[in-house]
């Protein structure tokens, strides 16, 4: 049934506005929903990943504790500059099938695969100021993914490109409370941004205005766009650590990292095509301003509080450690994005995450004096569910599986090098759009890690 223009300025402009604000709104969520436990990376350190990261801030000799237990530093003795950089590669696949809100299925193919390889650098120097204090600096990627599904395909409107990242500048310090007991202090700088796009279903849009009849005419089913989203932050956070010799054969460690809250502010632009163009400026008389137009935006965004639990054993041909992690994921309930935009109101959408465990096993044995043999397995749960779950990266529970060696190549210079494979559970996708596209099938993903690293002592 067609609608007068006194029923669209009454009932299709707040439809309007939720398909717009919501198509941004998505976008900028998206970010929320990715990589390893959701968007989390670990890949900071070539020695510890051989292990799986058991032990990770309890092995000894790793001077990524710097930014990952700070009291961790007490055990280097010294001064110590490490360079690591990992290369992720992760690949996920879609298989299913999408229709639009009247129930036509959506052209396209599943989107190829959408993973992608790229680097994770990680820089750390450390130095031992008296008996008692040590001082530190880090530069680390502690959230990150980037995924490109092809433009065309069956759940664009969903995703197309995502990229994500923060990046932490962190400096650190311990003190020695006694010869066995040590605490730490980190500040943390962190600068977060994301590029994200998807398509807009025009054809949708105008369908929620003024009926699927008229729209099929006036804007036929695929009169696509694409919106462009980008937003960046600078905040802050700090992490407390301490770090026990129990015997002289074990050791214990506990850090707790804060939350850091930010406020990402950006940019949103769209592509229309000529038969929308045409109707933008009956849009602008009704709606006070004209839609689908260069408009900035902010939206708040918070990385999760993080506490983890290190301890390693100590012999003479090897060492077993283990690590737990519980991620505060449920700080992550809902988005409210605000728009420039007039026609673009405050929007909301509710996620209602859960917070999540990362369970490491793994050890050293000592081949010789040079060379040392690492190996571990991990268990790392997703926050996800299937109603909070979409295609930018599907989130799914891993299984870690990890091999390394270590080389001492002189008194001064060890080099590290590991390799994981992650296998990931199947993410079962059930989502719709903001103008009720719904993509509904099943993502398959894996990963695979290989890290090196170079630590110099002075």
């Amino acid at each position: 049934m067609q609608m007068s223009f006194r029923q669209f300025s009454r009932a299709g402009r707040p439809l309007t506005l939720a398909a717009l604000s919501l198509a941004v709104l998505g976008a900028l969520a998206a970010p929320q929903r990715a990589h390893a436990s959701a968007f989390q990376l670990h890949e900071d350190s070539a020695a510890a990943m051989g292990r799986a990261y058991a032990g990770s801030t309890t092995a000894g000799g790793d001077v990524s504790v710097v930014a990952n237990n700070p009291a961790a530093m007490s055990d280097l003795q010294g001064t110590y500059f490490q360079a690591d950089v990992t290369a992720i590669n992760f690949g996920t696949t879609f298989s299913g099938s999408a229709t639009d809100a009247q129930g036509r299925a959506i052209t396209g193919g599943n989107g190829g695969n959408a993973g992608t390889t790229m680097p994770v650098p990680a820089f750390f120097f450390e130095t031992q100021l008296n008996e008692k204090w040590h001082v530190g600096a880090a530069f680390t990627v502690p959230f990150g993914f980037q995924t490109e599904y092809d433009q065309n395909w069956a759940g664009r409107y969903s995703a197309i490109k995502s990229k994500f990242e923060s990046l932490d500048g962190t400096l650190s310090v311990s003190y020695n409370v006694t010869d066995n007991f040590a605490l730490g202090l980190s500040g943390i700088a962190q600068k977060t941004s994301a590029t994200l796009t998807s398509a807009i279903n025009y054809n949708g849009v105008v369908s929620q205005l003024v009926g699927p009849a008229l729209a099929n005419t006036l804007v036929p089913a695929g009169s696509d766009g694409i919106a462009t989203i980008k937003g960046n932050d600078w905040d802050y956070g700090w992490q407390l650590g301490a770090f026990w010799k129990i015997t002289p054969n074990d050791k214990l460690a506990l850090n707790y990292r804060s939350k850091i809250s930010h406020t990402l502010e950006g940019t949103a632009n769209f592509t229309v095509p000529a038969n929308v163009q045409a109707l933008l400026p009956v849009a602008s008389a009704l709606l006070g301003g004209t839609p689908f137009q260069h408009t900035e935006g902010s939206a708040p965004f918070t990385t999760p509080a993080e506490a983890t639990a290190s301890y390693w054993h100590q012999e003479e041909k090897f060492g077993l450690g283990m690590d737990v992690s519980w991620t505060k994921w449920d700080v992550f309930k809902n988005l409210t994005v605000n728009y420039a935009n007039p026609a673009q109101p405050q929007s909301n959408e509710v996620f209602n995450w859960r917070n999540s465990w990362y369970v490491a096993i793994g050890g050293d044995y000592y081949l010789n004096d040079k060379v040392t043999l690492r190996a571990g397995i991990a268990l790392d749960t997703t926050p996800t569910t299937t109603a909070t779950r979409d295609p930018r990266v599907p989130d799914g529970t891993r299984q870690f599986v990890s091999v390394g060696m270590g080389y001492k190549a002189s008194e001064h210079l060890v080099l590290n090098a590991s390799f994981a494979h992650i296998f990931v559970n199947s993410a079962r996708i059930n989502t719709l759009s903001p103008t009720g596209d719904a993509l509904t099938g099943s993502s398959d993903d894996y990963g695979n890690l290989l890290s090196f690293s170079a630590q110099y002592k002075f």
